[in-house]
C-alpha cells in the first residue's frame, strides 16, 4: 500500500469520525429546548388571552385542561401552562433525539448490546 493510500484512508477513518459525531443529537439538550419552547407558547398564548380579556375568555385553549389537570386561561394557570409545556416539550425532544441517534447506530453500522 502506498503512502498516499494510507493518508487517505487515515482522511476517510478521520472523516467518519467526524460525521457520526456530528449526526449524533443530545438529547438533554434536545428535550430542554424543546420543553422551553412549548411551555412559552403555552404560558404566551394563556397570557395573551388573558390580558385581552372578554366574557368568555379562551374558550378553546381552556380544552387543555383535559390533558393539563389544574390548568385554566388564568394567570397561575399560564404557568401550570408552562410547567406541563416544558414537561411535554422535554419528553418529545428526549424521544426524537434518541430516536434519531438510534437510526444513526444503525446506519454506521454500531448497534450497541445494551
Amino acid at each position: 500500500m502506498s503512502e498516499s493510500e494510507v493518508l487517505t484512508n487515515k482522511e476517510k477513518s478521520l472523516e467518519d469520525i467526524v460525521l457520526t459525531r456530528l449526526m449524533r443529537l443530545n438529547a438533554i439538550v434536545y428535550g430542554l429546548v424543546f420543553g422551553i419552547i412549548f411551555g412559552l407558547v403555552i404560558f404566551i398564548a394563556t397570557i395573551w388571552l388573558v390580558i385581552k380579556g372578554g366574557p368568555v375568555v379562551g374558550p378553546n385553549l381552556a380544552l387543555l385542561n383535559q390533558f393539563f389537570i389544574g390548568y385554566q386561561v388564568t394567570w397561575f394557570g399560564s404557568i401550570i401552562g408552562f410547567a406541563y409545556g416544558f414537561i411535554t416539550g422535554f419528553l418529545i425532544g428526549f424521544i426524537i433525539a434518541t430516536i434519531y441517534n438510534k437510526i444513526a447506530d444503525i446506519k454506521e453500522g454500531r448497534l450497541d448490546s445494551s
